[in-house]
């Protein structure tokens, strides 16, 4: 979803469950699903009160603006609120597996998808209890749950499942239905796919159980057969993949910088907590119960491994480095190769129950891949998740140290003509187009995304290369996880269409028109600007009324000098086929033109690093297209506001150039020193104005 500026998504209270019938004994009872009954809402017999999580204290170093935003996180939930879910919906749990729904508060957006969760080894069906409040503003949410008693076969269940697929297409064709399963409920989506591959089907897969033959424990199901009930090793096994390594919990609550009072009760506290799960999965996974549903997932890998060429889905495998119980990595990529659209995001220190840990975040990884979509093809612009303030910390940390090495200055023009510090002239409705300078390797971007953010509240959607989004081929290019980042702050594959919806809905835009010849430059074209001959953006901009603010940034002279450039790269015959190699991999642009402006190759230029200087911003006067939609049709028209633009833009950098002469601060060290005698979290001066 597009949005003028960076929108938050609110909510007041946490997701809990309606009750649907209560039983004598206080416990929970559903109706099992059938073709025709969508399932109901239920909650757990104490509704866990809402808590809504204080704003935290943004670093000083963002502006009060972004603090003061009238934005209610709600507390994520954490492991121990799981296990006492888990406890109050497993009370009284008899009957057939079913489905429940979680109730959240505040609306889903227009035509949201349904998303299937289905169950790892615990059945529950609360995998992603930590997730609710987020993907219910996004999915129509139902989870399987399958009751601690019930011995439903593997195939059984892939029925269910299919069924209620099959309805839910039927009631709604034109919409994708997302299968979201963990460890057993990954090979159960893997199966339903496999058996409707007309159906648009899209499965996000954490950890699918399909290497089950190669688990630790798959040997040893006949020593469980033979073991006394009294005598359950399962539930400490699978505690601990839930739990993961203690002296994992142990530095994690160190590293939070308490006094040793705190920590020591913090990590009491949490083993403590240790003793009560125990109680919890022993309930939920008798020894009978597990041993059932291990030979269940022996079953359902066979089944699944048999039929994986009939998957044609859409795939996102989450995978974990530190899975204990299954080679998910390994796994990972051999499913990639097997299956015709999938795609693989590893998390290297996580364990087995992925959505259980904290720091994962279902939506923000959904977002990185651009795997949300509400029809048959995901639209950048009108499928686009506004950032929410946990994005925004992450950004800001990923960009910590480039930062504080640049310590950005940024200029802009009011209405009148004044020069200000700071973004005050940045116009706040949109449509907005900047143009500007595309300085080496794109080093600019990160910290003015930032700024925009901070200081006003503006989302620049920028426009990108293609490679940033997909591939034609796989190869020797950066994996596509490199720019989740980028994607989750809204960036759109340059496009004429895109182009047009982000005006329509009145977004402020980025655009760089030359592209990645100017972020790739040659040897001393620093501050060159290498826009083609085409005044497109100018009619478009004029069509909507929308502002063009043209800018120049300097400071890449002062980080780092390009010692070999593409032309260097060229003459030697091992880079030059490495070149023609990455170009082919990505999407070719700008075919119709010709020599420095065509379609630039790709290729990463030698630069020599220097002691980091100072990086400045310049947004000039914007300049008003409103009222001139007839007279822009004109191209000589329009090209002659293209080059006043162009212009405009080689006059903030030449302004900045002279100016930042006058900076005291342009360097490092005095940088430091200043920072070191007033504090580290003071805005550092710059010239005078």
């Amino acid at each position: 979803m597009a949005a003028t500026g960076a929108c938050f998504v609110t909510g007041g209270c946490w997701s809990v469950f309606r009750r649907d019938m209560k039983s004598a004994t206080g416990g929970l009872r559903t109706n099992p699903i059938s073709v025709s009954t969508r399932p109901s809402t239920m909650s757990s017999e104490q509704a866990l009160a809402p808590r809504v999580e204080e704003k935290e204290g943004i670093e000083k170093t963002i502006s009060k603006r972004f603090e003061d935003m009238e934005v209610s996180e709600v507390e994520r939930r954490s492991l121990q609120d799981y296990f006492q879910q888990s406890k109050d919906l497993s009370r009284s749990d008899g009957g057939p597996p079913r489905w429940f729904s979680p109730l959240e508060c505040g609306t889903r957006l227009e035509n949201s998808p349904l998303l299937l969760f289905l169950p790892g080894i615990d059945g529950v069906g609360l995998g992603l209890s930590m997730h609710h409040h987020r993907l219910g503003q996004i999915f129509d949410i139902w989870c399987l749950h399958i009751p601690v008693m019930d011995r439903t076969p593997f195939t059984e269940l892939v029925k269910l499942v299919e069924r209620t697929v099959r309805s839910e297409n039927c009631h709604s064709p034109n919409k994708p239905i997302y299968l979201v399963g963990e460890s057993l409920g990954g090979c159960l989506a893997l199966a339903v796919a496999a058996r409707n591959p007309d159906i648009d089907l899209a499965l996000i897969l954490a950890n699918p159980a399909t290497s089950f033959g190669k688990s630790p424990l798959q040997p040893l199901i006949p020593l469980f057969d033979v073991m006394p009930d009294q005598l359950n090793l399962g539930v400490p096994y699978v505690l601990s993949l839930m739990t993961g390594d203690p002296l994992r919990m142990v530095m994690t609550t160190a590293e939070k910088g308490l006094s040793l009072q705190q920590t020591v009760g913090e990590i009491s506290e949490g083993l403590g907590a240790l003793s009560a799960y125990l109680s919890v999965l022993s309930d939920i996974l008798p020894q009978e119960t597990f041993l059932w549903r291990l030979k269940m997932l022996s079953s359902a890998s066979a089944y699944v491994n048999s039929r994986l060429h009939a998957v044609k889905a859409e795939i996102l495998i989450l995978s974990s480095g530190k899975d204990h119980f299954l080679s998910s990595q390994e796994e990972a990529e051999r499913l990639c190769h097997v299956l015709p659209k999938c795609k693989i995001r590893k998390f290297a220190d996580s364990g087995h129950f992925l959505f259980l840990e904290d720091g994962i975040d279902l939506v923000t990884i959904i977002k990185g891949v651009n795997f949300y979509r509400r029809a048959k093809y995901h639209d950048y612009v009108s499928d686009y998740i506004p950032l929410v303030p946990s994005e925004f910390r992450q950004g800001t940390e990923e960009y910590r140290w480039l930062t504080i090495a640049t310590s950005p200055v940024m200029l802009s023009t009011m209405e009148d003509g004044k020069i200000v510090r700071g973004l005050a002239g940045i116009p706040s409705e949109g449509p907005v187009l900047f143009v500007g300078y595309h300085m080496l390797l794109g080093l600019e971007l990160a910290p003015m995304v930032l700024q925009f953010l901070a200081e006003r509240n503006i989302l620049l959607r920028g426009i990108a290369h293609p490679m940033m989004f997909n591939r034609l081929r796989s190869g020797s290019l950066p994996e596509l996880s490199t720019f989740d980042t980028l994607r989750v702050f809204g960036a759109v594959p340059v496009s004429g269409s895109y182009f047009y919806k982000l005006m329509s809905s009145k977004s402020h835009i980025l655009l760089y028109p030359g592209g990645m010849r100017e972020a790739l430059h040659r040897k001393g074209e620093e501050y060159k600007l290498f826009w083609p001959e085409s005044s497109e953006f100018i009619r478009m901009a004029a069509r909507f009324g929308a502002k063009i603010v043209p800018f120049g940034v300097v400071g890449e002279d002062d980080i780092g000098q390009v010692v070999i450039d593409y032309d260097d790269l060229m003459k030697i015959p091992y880079f030059r086929a490495q070149i023609k190699d990455l170009t082919n991999q990505s999407v070719i642009l700008r075919t119709e033109s010709s020599g420095d402006v065509a379609n630039q190759d790709v290729h990463l230029p030698g630069v020599l690093p220097k002691i980091p200087g100072r990086f400045y911003y310049f947004f000039g006067k914007p300049i008003e297209t409103e009222g001139r939609k007839h007279e822009l049709r004109d191209k000589e028209k329009a090209h002659e506001l293209y080059l006043h633009a162009k212009s405009e833009v080689e006059s903030c950098i030449a302004y900045l150039k002279e100016k930042r002469k006058g900076d005291p601060y342009r360097n490092l060290f005095p940088r430091l020193f200043y920072q070191a005698t007033h504090g580290f979290t003071t805005e550092v001066p710059t010239f005078d104005l």
